[in-house]
């Protein structure tokens, strides 16, 4: 967990074994602490901004399977990308919007967890009325990108590897270790991840992980495009 600023501490309640400096903590799981602090509130302002397209479950992807498939092989859409993952504050992390940005727009752009947050207000339009950006969700529903992988690669015929797909995943630990190591038991190839790679991939690890998966570490938004889409 991020430790949250101390402006809504008095606003932050824990249950359990959970525990933040300076939260409230809820003994016995009596909530009337945490009723009374919402009632003393003000209401919330009219929300404004920008509306955004999210939660594509597998499910709704696949009932568009027939418009991307004929898109495909029309040659409307060129190539999928996979670009999302967990965030930090770290510098380096604006590759991901600017990756975003580059990809050309006869290519679709799939992205889940927090990592999307930096590019998905952004309008990328549609390509025969598919979103150019399918928001999934967060990083609890990888299984669905996973499954839109499979499902398109039996209806092409051939397997992840051989899709136009590329994975660019942001990196932060935690669970996103679980993830990572999922996609390599899964044998999926050419992955890119960085800003910096995970904590665990000594020398030697990466160069077994490069050699077996072909693991790439990105390095700037245009050259990384132009590896990807020069194959």
């Amino acid at each position: 967990m991020i430790p949250p600023e101390n402006s809504y501490l008095d606003r932050l309640f824990t249950i359990g074994i959970t525990a933040v400096p300076g939260a409230t903590h809820l003994k016995s799981r009596d909530f009337s602490l945490l009723i009374k602090k919402a009632k003393e509130l003000p209401a919330l302002s009219e929300a404004s901004g920008k509306k955004i397209m999210t939660g594509f479950h597998h499910t709704a992807i696949l009932g568009l399977a027939d418009k991307i498939v004929g898109a495909v092989k029309s040659g409307k859409i060129r190539h999928f990308f996979l670009v999302g993952g967990c965030d930090g504050a770290k510098p380096g992390r604006n590759y991901y919007t600017e990756f975003a940005e580059r990809i050309p727009k006869d290519c679709v752009i799939l992205t889940l967890a927090c990592g999307k947050y930096r590019f998905n207000k952004l309008d990328f339009g549609a390509i025969e009325g598919i979103p150019r950006l399918i928001d999934i969700g967060q990083c609890n529903n990888a299984y669905s990108a996973i499954q839109v992988a499979i499902a398109l690669a039996k209806v092409f015929n051939c397997s992840v590897n051989e899709l136009p797909l590329t994975l660019v995943l942001s990196w932060f630990e935690q669970k996103a270790v679980a993830i990572l190591l999922t996609l390599l038991y899964l044998g999926i190839k050419g992955i890119r991840v960085g800003p910096t790679p995970p904590a665990f991939i000594t020398p030697n690890v990466l160069k077994v992980i490069q050699e077996k998966f072909d693991l790439k570490l990105i390095t700037t938004a245009d050259e990384d495009l132009k590896q990807v889409l020069s194959k």
